[in-house]
């Protein structure tokens, strides 16, 4: 039922399951794209009328490409790729910190699948959000592959928040 209400809602959707930490932070999975702006704003509010510290978490990994008779991996400069993701971690957070003063906001970047890394995060969360799906979402795809794990094994309730 969750995963059929995520996948079709217009409207945010809470997902009551895990144990929530009553004084843990909120945690928000920022992808950098325009469709997680949502799930940063609800965050964002969540966090101040609860008075709770924001975790703004941003995951990336290396890549890898399989062929029929090997996998390679794309090599990358990391120290750069960490540093693009901070910079777009923070052009996503941008004028929200000001909005919210009194919201104190933890930036983390983790070399990692989003699920995972959200998943770490959430076990000492009182919140989780998300957006409903972001930069490897196909057309026509209602719920993407992070959301769907999320919904299944979330430590602590989870906000599926689609855009406007």
């Amino acid at each position: 039922t969750a995963l059929a209400l995520a996948a079709h809602g217009k409207c945010p959707l809470v997902v009551v399951r895990g144990t929530a930490v009553p004084d843990g932070p909120i945690v928000v999975g920022v992808d950098g794209s325009p469709t997680s702006e949502a799930a940063i704003a609800f965050a964002f509010e969540a966090a101040s009328r609860r008075g709770v510290p924001l975790i703004a978490a941003m995951a990336y990994q290396d890549f890898v490409v399989e062929g029929g008779y090997q996998s390679s991996r794309i090599v990358f400069d990391w120290a750069e790729v960490e540093a693009d993701e901070r910079r777009l971690l923070a052009e996503r957070l941008a004028g929200r910190e000001e909005k919210h003063p009194e919201v104190k906001v933890e930036r983390v970047v983790l070399w990692d699948r989003a699920a995972p890394a959200l998943l770490g995060l959430a076990a000492r969360a009182q919140l989780l959000v998300v957006g409903s799906h972001g930069r490897g979402g196909f057309a026509g795809m209602l719920l993407g592959s992070t959301s769907r794990t999320l919904v299944y094994h979330s430590p602590c309730p989870l906000a599926i928040v689609r855009p406007s």
